[in-house]
């Protein structure tokens, strides 16, 4: 099934990892709580996928893009008596981009009270390809190696990772495309890195 990916500037491309910046964007979410990783991912999928396909007021199609991003939202932290405190598990929040030629004021409004839509500014993102089946220790291992990769550039990351799966459930898993996602302040990088061609395979 053929979808279109967002635009973005590519800024550094070494092996499976890279540096994008994206520009502003639409993107409809929906939260899920109570759920494991992969139980959030289908039931927020499902909403979403309602949304695009005609499940909103104008009972209109909204073209599919990819990825489909999911990343744990923390709650803030609750206070006890005396002094104390604990932090409760977080909702997992799905993401699709919306197309590019369409803003909030374009865009049909969601039935489905729980799926919402939302501009998000130009975002700089640092980015580690993987291609396979996803499972929770390859979601540790590369978020570790990502986070290892940017202290090695001299970034630093802010907020939660967030993954990125480019291909339907039927895909051959050998050959799909996963990514994991860490946000990056926004800063100016070294023209000589601008605009770098992507060329290496998905590892």
């Amino acid at each position: 099934m053929a979808v279109k990916e967002p635009a973005f500037t590519l800024t550094i491309h070494e092996g499976a990892f890279e540096v994008r910046t994206y520009p502003a964007r639409v993107i409809a979410e929906t939260r899920v709580t109570g759920s494991s990783f992969a139980a959030a991912g289908n039931e927020g999928f499902r909403r979403l996928a309602g949304y695009i396909f005609g499940k909103n007021r104008a009972r209109q199609r909204v073209a599919m893009t990819a990825p489909v991003g999911e990343h744990q939202e923390p709650r803030k932290l609750a206070m006890t008596a005396p002094v104390g405190e604990k932090s409760e598990a977080g909702a997992w929040v799905i993401t699709f981009t919306m197309p590019a030629e369409e803003t909030l004021d374009t865009l049909p409004v969601p039935d489905d009270a729980r799926v919402t839509l939302r501009a998000v500014p130009p975002t700089r993102v640092a980015v580690h390809r993987f291609s396979g089946r996803w499972t929770d220790a390859k979601y540790t291992t590369k978020t570790a190696a990502l986070r290892s990769w940017i202290t090695a550039q001299g970034l630093s990351a802010i907020g939660e990772p967030e993954v990125n799966r480019y291909d339907p459930p039927w895909m051959p898993w050998f050959l799909r495309r996963n990514e994991i996602w860490l946000t990056l302040p926004p800063a100016l990088v070294s023209a000589g890195r601008d605009a770098v061609a992507s060329t290496d395979p998905v590892t």
